[in-house]
């Protein structure tokens, strides 16, 4: 099979894989333990138990960084996002590589002609 049709078919399936990926957030959801300021809190104490788990969702507003505080469930839904996020940025990093070799060839091609 030429590199020609290789790169067709490739290009196609990763066109196919787009389909399947559902929606999309940007930026990072981390889990957080953190001491409050009651004096005499377990917190406060060496070494400290902290409160927690609390669930942050970070992403960029118009330059801007903006957290939000999450429930678990919405946390798991927001990881989840994300990660399609990110397999659509490298779905399409491929797609772009691959339309590039796919078009020089035929800019190549159209000048022999």
């Amino acid at each position: 099979m030429s590199s020609s049709n290789r790169d067709q078919q490739r290009y196609d399936a990763l066109k196919r894989a787009l389909l399947d990926i559902g929606f999309i957030r940007r930026g990072s959801v981390v889990r957080r333990f953190m001491p409050c300021g009651t004096a005499g809190c377990s917190c406060q104490a060496t070494p400290p138990v902290l409160h927690g788990p609390y669930y942050q969702w970070t992403r960029k507003v118009r330059g801007k960084t903006v957290t939000v505080r999450l429930r678990r469930e919405e946390a798991d839904l927001l990881r989840q996002w994300i990660s399609n996020g990110r397999q659509l940025n490298k779905i399409v990093a491929q797609i772009e590589s691959i339309s590039m070799r796919i078009t020089e060839r035929l800019l190549r091609k159209s000048k022999k002609s």
